[in-house]
């Protein structure tokens, strides 16, 4: 186990100098004039340099080879360039909007993966009965909604009608309350800042405010792993292995945790990692929807402002992002299955 993760760790530097090769690639599509916003640092520098004098010195009319180590030099510093859309550098741009993703994704992937797998499973096997039934009808219904009207439906019955679960992050007093100095942000997670603070009110406030995307998620990612889930069990509750345990006179709750589940697994860990990637990267639309401000909703306005900085650089973290969820799976599967590690 030791060695897969070392081998895993190893290989680390050399996936992300590649994602960096071809973010700049990309980035080389830009002319120097409009790749100057990833490198200046404040709106007053622009205002003091000529265009072509911000050429010049962050050397964008140089060779390549110049060019893609400037850029690295400016990645280590943290130097993403100027947000127009936050107004504020684009690092600290993502290190605002962040935590309420993250925040979004811990809530939203505990349903997503426990419910999904369960049903999936009970799916499987009472194969072909009314729990079956069901549950691939309550899948077909998830995965055929639409994320957008999902959401909207939920808005509109939820705070439109019954006023229970309002858009946004938090209520303006909430807001207000956190902003004062006696309130410690320590994570940026509210909920656990709450906690932490030893305010309940605005616990209760940010869970209020965070039921409409994380129904809205849970349910359309649950209906997706609860088919994957359900046709990995029917084809493994098949294999020789598990009817041998059967044979054997191991009672069904053992052959289908201990045998059958276990091996199933191995797919269905995939897609939920892929799930959650996708959760940590911003779900553009629920968060729109919602006016959650996330990330996914900061790269959504960037882009709509044709603010190149900021799409760079929220890309740029995606795929560190991606990397890591990457090498997480990969460590997962050695957990899961034995196998692995001997590979």
């Amino acid at each position: 186990m030791i060695r897969l993760v070392a081998r895993r760790l190893m290989m680390l530097p050399l996936v992300l100098v590649g994602t960096s090769l071809i973010i700049f690639a990309l980035s080389q599509l830009l002319s120097p004039y409009q790749r100057v916003a990833t490198y200046v640092r404040s709106p007053q520098e622009l205002k003091s340099f000529t265009l072509d004098e911000l050429v010049r010195k962050y050397q964008l009319d140089a060779p390549l080879t110049t060019q893609y180590a400037n850029w690295l030099r400016e990645l280590a510093g943290g130097h993403l360039g100027w947000s127009e859309v936050a107004k504020e550098p684009v690092w600290d741009a993502i290190v605002r909007h962040f935590p309420a993703t993250l925040e979004l994704t811990l809530y939203a992937s505990i349903p997503m993966a426990v419910g999904g797998v369960w049903l999936g499973t009970l799916a499987a096997v009472r194969h072909n009965s009314w729990v079956d039934h069901a549950s691939r009808v309550f899948a077909i219904v998830g995965w055929s909604f639409p994320t957008f009207v999902f959401g909207l439906l939920f808005l509109m019955v939820f705070y439109g009608w019954l006023g229970w679960f309002p858009p946004g992050r938090l209520s303006v007093w909430a807001t207000q309350a956190m902003l004062s100095p006696d309130f410690r942000q320590l994570t940026g997670l509210v909920t656990i800042d709450a906690v932490i603070n030893g305010r309940l009110d605005i616990l209760v406030d940010a869970l209020r405010h965070m039921v409409g995307p994380v129904v809205t998620l849970s349910y359309l990612y649950w209906a997706q792993l609860q088919r994957i889930t359900r046709s990995s069990m029917l084809d493994t509750l098949r294999q020789d292995y598990v009817r041998t345990a059967r044979a054997k006179g191991l009672d069904e709750r053992s052959v289908i945790r201990r045998h059958a589940r276990r091996n199933a697994l191995i797919p269905v860990s995939t897609v939920i990692a892929l799930m959650v990637l996708g959760l940590l990267g911003g779900v553009v639309i629920t968060e729109t929807i919602f006016a959650y401000p996330g990330i996914g909703r900061l790269l959504a306005t960037a882009a709509l402002q044709l603010d190149r900085a900021t799409v760079l650089g929220v890309t740029l973290f995606y795929a560190v992002i991606l990397v890591l969820v990457i090498l997480a799976m990969d460590i997962s599967y050695a957990l899961i299955d034995p196998r692995v590690r001997i590979e």
